[in-house]
């Protein structure tokens, strides 16, 4: 026995929230400030002098459409290395509603997982 297929309308897809730029310059601005002085003097140290390790040189964050990502740039010294460096994200906060974001790291098997939903935090000017 054979099914009929047939094509059918399938509906739009709900568009997600965008955060106002008021909150993205809030934001980054916060996020500056705990990379800077927290992250970076805890997880940027110097270059080893073992050549086959690869090593942080940079942590930043970023805004792609409604995420807000903190990102780490890897350098590869060794002789084997594919390339010289490379980008990772290793979390995100997603907007979801005025001032509240889903909080997410990425695993290493290349899946986010949500850790917390709709947190809240005060954003003053």
């Amino acid at each position: 026995m054979t099914t009929k297929r047939s094509w059918r309308a399938t509906p739009p897809k709900k568009s997600k929230p965008s955060a106002p730029e008021s909150t993205q310059l809030i934001l980054k601005e916060k996020a500056d400030w705990l990379i800077n002085d927290v992250m970076k003097p805890e997880y940027m140290k110097p270059a080893p002098t073992n050549d086959d390790f690869n090593y942080i040189a940079d942590i930043y964050s970023k805004w792609y459409r409604n995420y807000f990502y903190f990102c780490a740039t890897y350098n590869c010294p060794s002789a084997n290395a594919i390339s010289l460096s490379f980008e990772t994200k290793f979390a995100r906060m997603e907007y979801v509603a005025a001032n509240r974001f889903n909080l997410a790291y990425m695993r290493h098997t290349g899946q986010w997982l949500e850790v917390y939903f709709r947190i809240f935090r005060w954003m003053s000017v």
